[in-house]
């Protein structure tokens, strides 16, 4: 995570083509007959994602206990985000190093949450080194970043198909890259080479209106992560009323792409203020859960039963020993918080 109309006609064969919301069930992700992105279909997400951060995260001991604890949420499905890495924005090279989670442990993370009754949705990420924001990577040699980046992509491609993951992400926040329609294109139609299954692109809230290649996908994907207002707030009908002119814009723009739109990510820290920049790990030091529960109140009341709304992966759930930077009672797990009671209200786990 780093800091969307026709005829109604029109609408209604997409809905028909989706289980609407993020409560449906029984869609197992598959392609339609014809493999092509109108004819597919896609499982509504209660989702949670569990970033790695280091070589073995998803191999460890901790492994298992979260993903039962994120099942025992109500959550259907589970987000990993194995992420490589590059050194300057104005690279080409895209590299493993330390902090990319290893092969074997991706996979075994994906059996334990087959096992334990999840759906799997696999984010890889491309970071930089030194940290800073992915959407400002604009390399200077575009043909060689999309060469390195389609061996990247497609590597994740096969290991999805030969894991049984059921949604794939082509990209996350690449605000840089992603006005390019023509290479775009060209990596998602590699991607499909390797995987059948449903793909979608994470785009930044600020970011998805400008995306040439949603046509080629077959979900919007958004990490939801618009302000709120400009001062903190536990109000959860102020937070519903911001919502509104955001979700007109959104019912809009999903009719007038034919495709559902699911939020890829989206998440509060419990600190006072994250509903003014959800997109921030360190907005206060002051405590927040109730303003953390009143944003999950608020996105969840505001969307699920929406037509074109494909449901919600948070970000994210807790972090692995050792390696959290911000405080667990401070970060975006909603894990022990009341934000968490939400989650179990609204997927049935009260």
């Amino acid at each position: 995570m780093n800091a969307m109309k026709r005829a109604a006609a029109a609408l209604a064969a997409v809905a028909a083509l989706f289980v609407a919301g993020c409560s449906s069930s029984g869609d197992d992700g598959t392609p339609g007959p014809s493999g092509r992105p109108d004819d597919r279909k896609v499982s509504g997400l209660r989702g949670m994602t569990l970033p790695s951060w280091n070589t073995d995260d998803y191999s460890s001991p901790q492994a298992a206990t979260y993903l039962r604890q994120i099942a025992d949420t109500g959550a259907r499905w589970v987000t990993f985000t194995p992420t490589w890495y590059q050194d300057r924005v104005t690279d080409s090279a895209i590299r493993t190093t330390e902090e990319t989670a290893s092969d074997d442990s991706l996979r075994h993370i994906i059996a334990l949450a087959h096992s334990a009754g999840l759906k799997t949705m696999v984010k890889p990420h491309v970071d930089l080194v030194k940290g800073g924001d992915r959407a400002e990577i604009r390399p200077r040699d575009t043909d060689a970043w999309f060469d390195a980046y389609r061996r990247f992509i497609t590597h994740y491609a096969q290991l999805a198909a030969d894991t049984g993951v059921e949604q794939l992400a082509v990209g996350t926040e690449l605000a840089g890259t992603s006005g390019d329609g023509d290479h775009w294109g060209e990596t998602i139609a590699a991607v499909r080479e390797h995987y059948k299954g449903p793909l979608t692109y994470a785009a930044n809230y600020d970011e998805y209106r400008k995306i040439r290649f949603w046509k080629d996908l077959d979900l919007i994907g958004i990490d939801a992560y618009w302000p709120l207002g400009d001062k903190a707030t536990a109000d959860t009908a102020r937070l519903r009323q911001a919502w509104q002119p955001i979700t007109d814009e959104l019912a809009a723009f999903s009719a007038k792409q034919h495709r559902k739109i699911l939020f890829t990510e989206a998440g509060y820290v419990s600190q006072r203020g994250t509903t003014t920049a959800p997109y921030s790990w360190t907005v206060s030091r002051r405590d927040g859960g109730a303003e953390q529960a009143a944003a999950y109140e608020a996105l969840l009341a505001t969307f699920d039963g929406k037509p074109w709304w494909a449901g919600v992966c948070w970000w994210m759930w807790d972090d692995w020993p050792d390696s959290g930077e911000t405080a667990k009672k401070l970060a975006y797990t909603p894990h022990g918080k009341p934000a968490e009671k939400v989650l179990r209200h609204w997927w049935g786990k009260s």
